[in-house]
């Protein structure tokens, strides 16, 4: 929708921020352990482990930090279990949320959750609740400045490499497809252009536009969640006009 940023622009912008990169390396290390634990300390044999570090070098992780994190996932020990855990509910209008999260305390970080979402306005829902408004895709974000690649032959090159479709956001070119072609598109598309970020994402179905206070409180809702240390993603199916956006 024009004029309008959805919830994904505005994560992107949040992110430059030194503090928020800050606090990524943090939860970047915690995925890399699980990915290490799960699936071996070998990239290339182990996708999400490529896929952590390949976030690792987005936000300029030392490498020495990596191999740290490798290293603690293949001698975890029991005192260092993470788990994965889904959280949904909503915000106010109505706003879905689906929230990914890596915990050793399952019973804490569900009650932090919940206050979260209580205390901004919103509610921790069951399983399921709102799941199904949302689809996972693989995403690549190419910056417009440094594509050197017109917008259709960067769309031909992507369809090639099994992408579904291309669309402009901002400063970006954003590229989804199924997610077992992330890899895939990935590689293509670095043949010809620098990929800023590659992942896998939940994409909501359909989007609830918020205004005024509603929009205010779906923001801090959105930002206290993302702030927490157990939660690694946030997903929303919020949109936010531009105009109002830069007033908050």
């Amino acid at each position: 929708m024009a004029g309008h940023s959805k919830w994904s622009t505005i994560k992107r912008k949040k992110e430059k921020t030194d503090a928020q990169k800050a606090k990524a390396f943090t939860k970047i290390t915690r995925e890399i352990i699980v990915a290490t634990k799960a699936g071996g300390g070998d990239q290339e044999a182990n996708f999400k482990l490529r896929m952590a570090i390949q976030k690792a070098k987005e936000v300029n992780m030392p490498n020495d930090n990596i191999a740290r994190a490798i290293k603690r996932g293949l001698g975890a020990s029991e005192s260092e279990q993470y788990e994965e855990i889904i959280y949904e509910g909503y915000g106010p209008a109505g706003v879905a949320f689906f929230v990914e999260a890596l915990s050793d305390n399952r019973n804490r970080t569900a009650s932090e959750i919940r206050y979260i979402f209580s205390r901004n306005g919103g509610n921790l829902g069951e399983t399921g609740c709102v799941s199904w408004l949302f689809e996972q895709k693989s995403q690549i974000q190419i910056l417009k400045k440094e594509a050197k690649i017109s917008e259709e032959d960067l769309f031909e090159l992507a369809i090639e490499a099994g992408a579904d479709d291309l669309e402009q956001e901002d400063e970006y070119y954003v590229i989804t497809g199924a997610p077992a072609n992330l890899d895939s598109i990935r590689r293509k598309i670095e043949e010809q252009a620098p990929v800023e970020r590659a992942e896998l994402t939940y994409i909501p179905q359909n989007t609830v536009t918020v205004t005024g206070e509603d929009a205010q409180t779906v923001v801090r809702l959105f930002e206290a969640l993302e702030e927490h240390d157990d939660v690694q993603n946030v997903y929303a199916n919020f949109e936010i006009d531009d105009e109002e956006l830069k007033t908050m």
